[in-house]
């Protein structure tokens, strides 16, 4: 069973829901991360997702292409996000990380560091690192069976997006393939946009979990306890990304991790009562 599995067994033998906090790697500062992970689990994190800096990130909206902007600047890539992973890993070895990014940095990770033995260098060095999933937003679940396999044979998870437009076929597509949980996108757009329809994500769900037999979380669009509180009624895990990022964006250093911190405690608290 993977970390990432048992996280969602514990949580549910409790009759809790997990939270899920979003950050870009290496921002707001280039060398916080690690720092700012242990904050989330401080705050009550279950899993962190961790974004791959990406030059053309086709699902975030202004706030998370900003925040992704200023890593690459600061030199972030897939080499220092595995560091970052493997620092966080010198000081926890149970909360899940999931990296969440786009095709090309993986792709280009693998042409630079090719084994000549067909392996995938990424998903050997993201295991080695401590990564247990990974959410690449441009692999399709009909064109990354083998990426899955890999995955599953070096125990990380492959975690797919589902979104409102979703078909039965595509959510069939992914349930062949995908692990550890899926992530609906409640919203039409990108990341940080638009209003949540609570209403709307609730009559999904069902027609979800018809075909996934992995936890659904939500994400895109929860930015207060409020409507986490109310999205976790349903769902199995409440996803925040934007909101984050918006706290902590021109914050002091010494303040990046209290602010996370203190905001993720408000949703714990929110999700657990």
């Amino acid at each position: 069973m993977s970390r990432i599995a048992r996280t969602f067994a514990g949580l549910k033998a409790q009759g809790r829901k997990a939270l899920i906090p979003y950050v870009t790697a290496g921002f707001p500062f280039p060398d916080i991360t690690p720092e700012l992970m242990h904050a989330f689990v401080a705050g009550g994190a279950d899993v962190i997702e961790l974004g791959v800096p990406f030059s053309d990130p086709s699902a975030d909206g202004p706030v998370i292409q900003k925040a992704g902007d200023k890593a690459l600047a600061a030199g972030i890539g897939m080499v220092q996000v595995l560091d970052m992973v493997r620092t966080f890993r010198t000081r926890d070895a149970s909360t899940p990380v999931v990296l969440m990014g786009y095709a090309n940095p993986v792709e280009r990770y693998n042409q630079k560091h090719d084994r000549h033995d067909g392996k995938s260098a990424f998903v050997l060095d993201a295991a080695a690192a401590g990564v247990d999933g990974v959410l690449i937003v441009d692999y399709p679940p009909e064109e990354c069976e083998t990426f899955a396999a890999e995955l599953k044979s070096a125990g990380l998870d492959l975690i797919f997006l589902l979104a409102p437009t979703s078909t039965d076929e595509r959510m069939q597509q992914v349930a062949r393939v995908a692990s550890g949980y899926v992530y609906y996108v409640s919203l039409k757009g990108v990341t940080g946009s638009g209003a949540l329809d609570t209403g709307a994500v609730e009559a999904m769900l069902p027609r979800i979990r018809a075909h996934v037999q992995v936890p659904v979380g939500v994400g895109f669009g929860i930015r207060d306890a409020a409507t986490a509180r109310t999205i976790g009624q349903v769902a199995d895990a409440v996803v925040i990304g934007s909101k984050i990022i918006q706290l902590i964006d021109e914050q002091p250093r010494d303040q990046v991790g209290p602010v996370a911190q203190n905001f993720l405690r408000e949703i714990r608290t929110a999700l657990d009562n």
